[in-house]
């Protein structure tokens, strides 16, 4: 077999301190998260818009150009344009490639090792049903020599040696069977990824296998199923720089920058996966607030007491409003409030005001939402250690 100096099957790579760092907030954050009790509705929303997103980023990277509208559709089991099929299959062979793993490894703890036939089985998933639109077999190794771009991929008889041995050194190197932190899964997630690219095993779809396996790795490892989404998203925002990291990488037979930049926008994208749970928390918060307060006051009337819950409840926490603007907030309100007089909307507003839930300014109103974030403990931003002196 020939020497492919790229492919060293060792630890070509330095951990920084920057990357050391960001794994062990990835890990926090992801306790977090998984830390955090979510109302199945909302589970299921967030969960959904991982899938999607995955999905989307996976497949627009190799030039499917789906909206994520689109892509939406598809999950939600809606045809596309005959003109769109064979993308609307990509995406939706993803999409089941997503959910079957999600089943056996979060629903049914069935996971095993890296092997040349767990890669086929990949390969296979997002091929499926592609016909010419797919350059490869789907589930088998190419037999061809394959040129992408300038970089020409190893001899095709080389291919099966190469996949046996990568897949020897993950389990030599990373300890998968011998348990693992989440700091080296997130590692052999990425390392395994760029080595598939590398080695160019199938004649098409190795992008999309690399990041089914890196996903599958990390799913493995206890990522939570919202956030599978996070690194394929990244990829696809930051395109060209992820070209250039795996170029750089090859180049420098050194894997250390593309980790650095994985491993940062993991921590990214985790973190805005953890903001938007909280968010979620606080209007829940915000939510039994209103009803805490609604249940010590005294009322007359049973519909006053209820119209003016709702008019709490309805205001969005994130700006102001006018009272016209506020009798189009929904239509239930818009309902209640059609029949009555503006004077009547303005006592509502002062009676809450006098509640501490809105606050007036100038003809504008929102929600207080600063008396519920008082009641958060506060603590100092600590500096960034790697911001400059």
């Amino acid at each position: 077999m020939v020497e492919y100096h790229h492919l060293q099957f060792r630890r070509h790579w330095r951990l920084t301190d920057k990357a050391t760092y960001e794994l062990g907030q990835c890990d926090a954050i992801i306790q977090a998260i998984s830390n955090t009790p979510l109302l199945p509705q909302y589970h299921q929303q967030l969960l959904s818009l991982s899938l999607t997103k995955g999905a989307q980023a996976t497949t627009a990277i190799e030039g499917n150009t789906l909206t994520d509208e689109e892509v939406g559709a598809v999950a939600a089991g809606q045809p596309l344009p005959p003109s769109k099929e064979y993308q609307e299959i990509e995406v939706r062979n993803i999409l089941d490639a997503f959910n079957e793993l999600l089943q056996e490894v979060a629903a049914d703890d069935r996971v095993q090792t890296i092997t040349p036939e767990l890669l086929l089985r990949f390969h296979k998933m997002i091929g499926k049903n592609l016909g010419p639109h797919f350059d490869a077999v789907p589930g088998q190794f190419r037999r061809d020599n394959r040129t992408v771009g300038p970089y020409r991929a190893p001899n095709h008889e080389d291919v099966i040696p190469l996949v046996q041995r990568l897949c020897d050194w993950l389990r030599q190197e990373f300890h998968y069977d011998q348990g693992q932190s989440f700091a080296e899964a997130v590692l052999q997630a990425v390392i395994t990824h760029v080595y598939i690219e590398w080695i160019h095993p199938f004649g098409d779809g190795n992008g999309r296998s690399g990041r089914l396996v890196e996903f599958y790795i990390l799913l493995r490892a206890g990522n939570p199923d919202i956030a599978s989404h996070i690194l394929s998203n990244f990829y696809n925002e930051t395109r060209p720089e992820y070209y250039r990291q795996i170029d750089l990488a090859y180049r420098n037979r050194d894997l250390t920058g593309f980790i650095e930049y994985a491993v940062q926008g993991f921590r990214d994208g985790l973190l805005k996966t953890l903001k938007r749970i909280q968010d979620n928390q606080f209007a829940i918060t915000w939510q039994k607030l209103i009803y805490d307060r609604f249940a010590t006051k005294k009322f007359t009337k049973k519909g006053v007491y209820a119209r003016q819950r709702a008019l709490a409840l309805a205001l969005p926490m994130d700006r102001s409003f006018s009272e016209d603007e506020i009798l189009l907030l929904t239509a239930d309100l818009g309902r209640t409030y059609a029949n009555l007089s503006s004077r009547t909307l303005r006592r509502d507003l002062e009676e809450l005001a006098g509640m501490d839930l809105v606050v007036g300014v100038e003809s504008r109103f929102r929600a207080n939402t600063v008396l519920l974030r008082k009641q958060v403990p506060q603590r100092r931003p600590p500096a960034s250690k790697f911001a400059g002196s």
